[in-house]
């Protein structure tokens, strides 16, 4: 049987800070790895926390085929604002159409930044959803 990994504090902390917002808002471990969404992210992603479960980052975010807004090709990694904040440790911001697990495409703001325990000491991200 597989040891359960304890989450760090800070994680904890912003799940519950997103579990008390209506913005639709979604938490990862400092692997990309999907720990929480909100219930206000269910209705932009099209599935529940349940649903879905804790879902590494290539593996979530290519669910939802997100797509640039301009030219609708899929949007590459390194634009991707969850990948930047993990990569980069620093805030990014892009509009982004996705296409939710119920099939219907969205057009919205995407907004991540880095959750640091220390200052070099990176535990993961917060991101935060606006349907355009």
């Amino acid at each position: 049987m597989a040891a359960v990994r304890q989450k760090h504090l800070v994680l904890i902390l912003a799940r519950e800070f997103a579990s008390n917002l209506a913005t639709p808002t979604a938490v990862t471990d400092e692997h990309g790895v999907l720990v929480y969404f909100n219930e206000a992210a269910e209705e932009v992603f099209g599935l529940s926390l349940s649903e879905l479960g804790e879902t590494d980052y290539d593996e979530w975010t290519a669910r939802f085929s997100p797509r640039d807004v301009d030219s609708d090709e899929p949007l590459p990694m390194d634009r991707r604002p969850t990948g930047i904040a993990l990569r980069e440790r620093r805030p990014a911001h892009e509009r982004v159409r996705i296409t939710s697990v119920d099939g219907v495409a969205r057009e919205i703001a995407v907004t991540a930044f880095p959750l640091y325990a220390h200052l070099d000491e990176l535990v993961g991200t917060v991101t935060i959803f606006w349907r355009e």
